[in-house]
Parts: structure tokens; sequence; C-alpha cells
């Protein structure tokens, strides 16, 4: 017998402040809500993967992050709107990679818990 594994189901964020983060992934990235759980905890759902926001739980060392990408249709645009809500820009959007049918462009910035977070766009290529 072998574990199967289909898919990503949730991924939990560790924040400072959960009420600034809660403003943060609600708010400037526009994330919908699903529900909280008691004033430490926010789930958020992004397709079929759940997203959690919580504080500290156990150890620190089981909270080192790693980063999470996600994905805008127009990468200029979503970096304007990050820019317009004073969020930190750790490195602005660059060409990454050329694929055989797009670009893809990655930049980062951080949340108010100073976690990187990669916004990433696949542009496709002009003829």
């Amino acid at each position: 017998m072998s574990l199967h594994i289909n898919a990503i189901g949730q991924i939990a964020i560790c924040c400072t402040d959960i009420n600034a983060a809660r403003a943060f992934y609600q708010d400037i990235m526009g994330l919908p809500l699903l529900f909280d759980a008691g004033e430490n905890l926010s789930f958020y759902q992004l397709n079929d993967i759940r997203l959690m926001l919580t504080t500290l739980q156990g150890e620190e060392r089981d909270h080192h992050t790693s980063v999470i990408y996600y994905k805008v249709d127009d990468i200029e645009q979503a970096f304007a709107h990050l820019q317009q809500h004073n969020v930190a820009i750790e490195r602005a959007p660059a060409l990454a990679a050329t694929m055989s049918d797009h670009q893809l462009w990655i930049g980062f910035i951080r949340d108010p818990s100073d976690n990187l977070v990669g916004i990433m766009s696949e542009k496709p290529l002009s003829d």
C-alpha cells in the first residue's frame, strides 16, 4: 500500500498580529473569508485550498513558513494595488522564465507578520 496524496487541502500561515493579518489577506489581498474560529484563527477559501491564519501554536521552530505564491492575471495591476495600500514590496515583478507559450513573472511582498509572499503571473507570448 502506498500513500496517495492528490491535493493540498490547507496551508497555515503563522501571524504575529492576527487582526493585521486578517485585514491584509481579506481587505488588501481580496481573499474570501470562509470563517473565523475564535480570536486566533481565520480561514479563507481559494478554490480547493483553504488558507488558515493562526497565531503561534506550539513551538516557534514549527512555524518557519514556506513562500506561498498567489497567481494573478495582471501582475503590474496587482502591484499597483499593493503599493496603494502601502504593502512592503520586497522585489518588484520581474521576468523569471520564458516557457513555450508564456512568460512567468514573479514579484515579492511582505505581509504584516513579515512573511515573504510571492505574486506570480503567466503572460501569454504575443505572436
